[in-house]
């Protein structure tokens, strides 16, 4: 394998003393080789030749590639630096001394193109020996670490700097005279518009600015901590460097120097007009932080290499834990690249790892049978070498396994079972959610959710047969178990979970009209408890979003409230209060900043903060329940989810649908009119006409929230994604926000409980794996959307007066237009607020919660649930029925609260 900086490699051809090498063109006898690109060593090696032709991994044994007679190179010697004549590059090279030049035997002096090299370019080249005579005869004898290697010389093309300056003042002038001395390109933009227009016109002609410089002086003309991320978030310039030119007092307040770093800043350096201290600064920034950009750069290259590779590659810290493994380590383990990463050695070893831990502490390289654990088959015997490596000081620092297939197979890897891969660069590569069950779910829990859904106050048919089908399986052979197991498979796919009402308490006036309402559909006055559809006030007007208020760090507060913004303790009272009724716009923003939304869409802060704004100045203040505060508690709840999934190792959801969970969970109630479905369908409103009927207000604000966003592309955060991947993210944020309409809830709640509850793992079949996916995102939200019981009591009793005022509301309006009345007992002068939250958490919420909590493993969502449940019943017995009563008993919670 030969690893070129650029595509045109030509062939290369053997003499009886020497080969000469270029980074863009393998020479022959007489040939002019290309340019040279400047050498820098980096730990690991890439490729090397030797002496029966083969071109191969450079890493050797390190790397088990198959041993030839002689080395590729003499380890001492073999590293050359030939000196450039480009005048812009001096500052990258350093001159070539004349034993530099003349590796190998049989050489003096010259390179076999060396007569032959035209003007301006490198006349040097790195000659190889290719006989064991001419090595070193301790060289064998010498530790794998402390051997060189031939490097991968990184790109090195004319250096293009572009410099953003509001105005081309004095200090402007000096940097790009500087600049110009040091052979720069120099592009001067005076906006942050235009140096985005230019970066990205750059990306599509496949050019490059090696060197960013911000005028960061003063944030009024030019905010370039924003710059700098939006640079950052840009494809093709994750290692561009970017440089601040700040004012020398910035250099005495540390905030300010460690906002622009941590918004993507290499160096911060001081104003000045002297030509000589800037040239001098620019000096010092190519050779210690553009060069080793370009080092770095030459990683990719390494890891393709590697990740293509048919022998095993796994590479360990000292602690032996997974940093890296390419495909073929993915192929054997039968598991993907996520399920490996950070996991500790011992877990794919059935062997004792004892040995190699000691071998590699004394820097012994370990050479043995291991008995290798495949998932969910049994262990095969391989033949392991392991070298260590000391990336930094003495002491290895990483262990580098390669696995040798039995028998020297090579096709052994092939033969055994794979799961289906996703191509590399497509969305699904990203980390396609296929998980196995039994890996989140608790041993166990599919018979205690069984028993909770014999339990529900509704059950579907195909719940006694799972519940007939899973008692048959206790008692049968473990062929029949595998049988029925098909078979449930078979069952659990959709349309088959329609729920009916089982026989309720006719007493129960709650149960009757609170379940009965949630559960049939507008023909019989439905309606539902979600946030998705309930009341709301007539009247919607045409508006456009407000202003974005100041940006969030302005307000120390703000900032210190949303440190807490994954805790499910926070408080998004507090946040509405001091946000002044703008909570979605700045904890959107904190999400999106904690989930890398704006990488994962490539795109800019700004489109972000305007699609925030325009969303939440579609949410209805009138409306004491179905606000922007419901949809910033709804949103948060999904952060807390997400957080505590990837805590615990589940990585069900990749980055993608990390961001349109929160997309979706954002706008799940946008535009919502204050009126549940039902009351839409009875008072024949426009909605329920355009959508006829059928789950009106979830498609209105799928709807709306799709034509917000492409109405505007200065709001439209798909705009960069490719078609494949917006149509995903598209029907991703649609069925979630769908999900949350409450008709079809114990449908489900009852796949959810049967799928999740397996105790057996199943097969990777990808249409099931992606239906598990689509399960377990639509429960992420409906448990966030009504987490409102789970909550600490405070905010649980101030979401329930919310509700509970927002269907009074809807009663009185029933009332005064003479519809039919959804649901009677939220009537204001008879209703017991107690009443209707115990009838929701026994027939709503409970067993969802359990469900959910024994998958994610929150046990705090239990704990408030029963707190908050004691507490109802409490008041209930206390004969506490009415919002006033209950209100004067509790601490004010926000404006709102304290305004009643």
């Amino acid at each position: 394998m030969i690893i070129s900086s650029q595509p045109n490699l030509a062939g290369s051809a053997t003499t009886t003393t020497t080969t000469t090498i270029t980074s863009a063109h393998v020479s022959q006898e007489g040939s002019m080789p290309l340019p040279l690109p400047v050498p820098v060593t980096i730990p690991l090696p890439i490729a090397g030749t030797c002496n029966c032709g083969a071109v191969g991994v450079g890493m050797g044994m390190a790397l088990g590639a198959r041993q030839c007679p002689s080395p590729a190179v003499d380890p001492t010697t073999a590293t050359a630096t030939p000196t450039s004549t480009t005048p812009g590059r001096d500052s990258l090279t350093r001159p070539a001394s004349e034993s530099e030049l003349n590796v190998g035997t049989g050489t003096s002096g010259t390179s076999s193109s060396g007569g032959n090299s035209r003007p301006g370019h490198r006349k040097s080249s790195l000659a190889l020996a290719l006989t064991p005579e001419d090595e070193p005869m301790d060289v064998y004898q010498r530790n794998l670490m402390d051997l060189k290697y031939p490097t991968v010389l990184p790109p090195n093309p004319p250096l293009k700097a572009l410099l953003v300056f509001h105005k081309s003042d004095s200090i402007c002038e000096a940097i790009t005279a500087a600049c110009q001395r040091h052979q720069l390109d120099v592009t001067l933009v005076k906006s942050k518009e235009e140096a985005l227009d230019t970066l990205q016109k750059s990306y599509a002609t496949a050019q490059c600015y090696h060197l960013i410089i911000i005028d960061a002086r003063s944030s009024k003309n030019l905010d370039a901590e924003h710059i700098a991320r939006t640079i950052r978030h840009t494809h093709g310039h994750h290692l561009t460097t970017i440089i601040a030119v700040c004012k020398k007092s910035f250099f005495e307040k540390d905030d300010v120097l460690i906002a622009l770093l941590d918004a993507g800043v290499n160096r911060c350096v001081a104003e000045t007009t002297n030509l000589a201290m800037c040239s001098v600064e620019l000096k010092q920034i190519l050779h210690s932080i553009i060069r080793p950009h370009n080092v770095m750069s030459t990683q990719q290259a390494l890891y393709t290499a590697l990740h293509r590779l048919k022998e095993v590659v796994l590479i360990t810290d000292d602690l032996l834990r997974i940093q890296y493994a390419n495909r073929a380590t993915e192929r054997l383990l039968n598991m993907r690249l996520d399920e490996i990463i950070s996991k500790q050695l011992e877990d794919i070893f059935v062997s004792d790892l004892s040995t190699i831990s000691e071998q590699c502490k004394n820097i012994k390289e370990f050479d043995g049978i291991l008995t290798v654990r495949r998932k969910s088959q049994e262990g095969i015997p391989m033949h392991v070498r392991v070298v260590p490596v000391a990336c930094i000081g003495s002491a290895p620092t990483h262990l580098i396994f390669n696995f040798d297939v039995p028998g020297g197979q090579m096709d052994f890897i092939a033969t055994l079972p794979q799961p289906k891969e996703a191509p590399r660069g497509s969305l699904h590569s990203v980390r396609r959610c296929s998980f196995d069950v039994r890996s989140i779910a608790s041993d166990g829990l599919r018979r205690t959710s069984l028993a909770k859904l014999t339990s529900l106050p509704l059950e579907a048919p195909i719940t006694k047969i799972i519940n007939l089908l899973s008692q048959v399986q206790e008692n049968c052979s473990a062929d029949e178990a595998r049988l029925i197991d098909k078979v449930l498979e078979f069952l659990k796919r959709e349309g088959l979970y329609s729920p009916q009402m089982k026989e309720i308490r006719t007493d129960d006036p709650i149960a009757t009209d609170l379940i009965g309402a949630l559960l049939t559909g507008p023909s019989v006055y439905s309606s539902r408890r979600s946030s998705n559809d309930s009341i709301i006030r007539t009247g919607s007007s045409t508006r456009t979003a407000a202003i974005v208020p100041a940006k969030m760090k302005s307000n120390p507060i703000i900032m210190e409230l949303l440190d807490e913004s994954l805790s499910w303790d926070f408080d998004i009272f507090k946040l509405e209060e001091i946000t002044d009724y703008h909570p979605l716009l700045y904890l959107g923003m904190e999400m999106f900043r904690r989930f890398d939304v704006f990488a994962t869409l490539n795109i800019d802060e700004n489109v972000c903060k305007a699609w925030l704004a325009v969303i939440e100045a579609h949410y209805r203040k009138s409306n004491t329940y179905h606000n922007s505060t419901h949809a910033a508690d709804v949103m948060q709840a999904t952060g807390a989810f997400i957080t505590q999934l990837t805590n615990k190792d589940m990585l069900v959801m990749d980055r993608m649908e990390e961001a349109t969970a929160l997309i979706a969970a954002a706008a799940h109630d946008v535009d919502h009119p204050g009126r549940s479905s039902a009351f839409l369908c009875n008072s024949n409103d426009a909605l329920a006409v355009l959508y006829n009927d059928l789950t009106v207000l979830e498609n209105h604000h799928a709807a709306i929230t799709f034509k917000l966003t492409l109405g505007d592309d200065k709001i439209n955060i798909f705009k960069n994604l490719d078609k494949e991947t917006y149509k995903s993210a598209r029907s991703t944020i649609i069925d979630m926000i769908l999900a949350t309409e409450m008709t079809r809830h114990f449908e489900h709640l009852a796949k959810f409980v049967s799928v999740f509850g397996g105790e057996e793992p199943r097969d990777h079949n990808p249409q099931t794996d992606e239906e598990t996916s689509i399960l377990m995102r639509r429960m992420l939200i409906k448990v966030a959307d009504v987490s409102n019981p789970a909550r600490p009591m405070q905010f649980c009793i101030e979401w329930a007066r919310r509700i509970a005022e927002e269907y009074f509301m809807q009663t009185d309006e029933e009332k005064q237009r003479h519809l039919p009345i959804v649901m009677p007992m939220f009537d204001r002068a008879t209703c017991s607020i107690p009443k209707s939250q115990i009838g929701f958490i026994e027939y709503i919420i409970q067993d969802m919660m359990h469900a959910w909590e024994s998958f994610i493993d929150m046990p705090q969502l239990i704990t408030y649930m029963q707190i908050n449940y004691s507490q109802w019943k409490k008041y209930d017995e206390q004969g506490v029925n009415t919002l006033a009563e209950i209100m004067a008993k509790q601490p004010p919670v926000g404006k709102m609260a304290n305004s009643k």
